[in-house]
């Protein structure tokens, strides 16, 4: 049985992890909206023994495909800080979202600034690059996207993280996506299985617990099924427990 766990408060990750009955947490290391240099919870110490698997979520604002020098250059220093205070408290990997560019800018400057993050960065952890919602001239909302990145990060050992919204929302049909991922990528290293709430193609990131929103949730099943990699939702907290169960019973 694969894992199954959920996006948690940065405060107190297995206190939260306990009350919705997780094997799996995710949560950022500060402000995801900010520059600022992670900080890692008090009790982060105690993860290493809970028997948790533990991923972290870098800041939103990261973007280090960007043609501008002043998102950019502390892009990749706010990266790599998060990376070493990833590994620092033992996580299994850190997620990052793929970025985007003007809409004037030619897509291969955004997957070359890429290529130069992996040539100039340590690994102690994976990173793993997920899909993302919306932007015309994303990095990895479309498959034919990603393709070309995994294509300018070739000889890297990077990995895959699917979030089934962004897919929905990014206009990627559910049905096979797995299948068609891997093809590009070889892998997928972490699923984020959430509902959504708005229609298939609308660029909106807007999550919803499973089965309250408008993802079939067969469809997310079959998803989750087909990866057989740990799962985390990133859905409305009220309702984390229950689409916990609801992957529990289902898969």
């Amino acid at each position: 049985m694969v894992r199954i766990g959920a996006h948690v408060d940065q405060e107190d990750p297995a206190a939260a992890a306990a009350a919705v009955d997780a094997e799996v947490v995710q949560f950022f290391l500060g402000d995801p909206q900010s520059y600022k240099a992670p900080q890692a919870p008090e009790k982060a110490a105690g993860l290493a023994g809970s028997g948790l698997d533990v991923y972290v979520h870098a800041p939103y604002v990261i973007n280090v495909a960007s043609r501008n020098n002043r998102i950019r250059i502390p892009s990749r220093k706010l990266l790599t800080q998060h990376l070493q205070a990833a590994a620092d408290i033992g996580a299994k990997g850190l997620i990052v979202h793929g970025g985007h560019l003007n809409k004037s800018d030619d897509p291969q400057d955004g997957f070359d600034n890429w290529r130069k993050v992996f040539e100039r960065m340590d690994c102690p952890i994976p990173v793993l690059i997920e899909n993302t919602a919306g932007g015309d001239n994303a990095m990895a909302r479309k498959l034919d996207r990603i393709a070309r990145l995994w294509e300018a990060l070739d000889g890297f050992d990077v990995g895959f993280c699917l979030d089934t919204c962004h897919a929905h929302a990014g206009g990627e049909e559910l049905l096979g996506l797995v299948e068609r991922v891997k093809a590009i990528t070889g892998r997928i290293d972490l699923i984020h299985c959430n509902d959504s709430r708005d229609a298939f193609g609308s660029g909106a990131d807007r999550h919803a617990n499973l089965g309250a929103g408008r993802i079939d949730p067969e469809a997310l099943l079959a998803v989750c099924r087909a990866a057989g990699a740990p799962i985390v939702v990133e859905t409305p907290g009220a309702g984390q427990a229950e689409d916990i169960a609801f992957l529990r019973k289902n898969l």
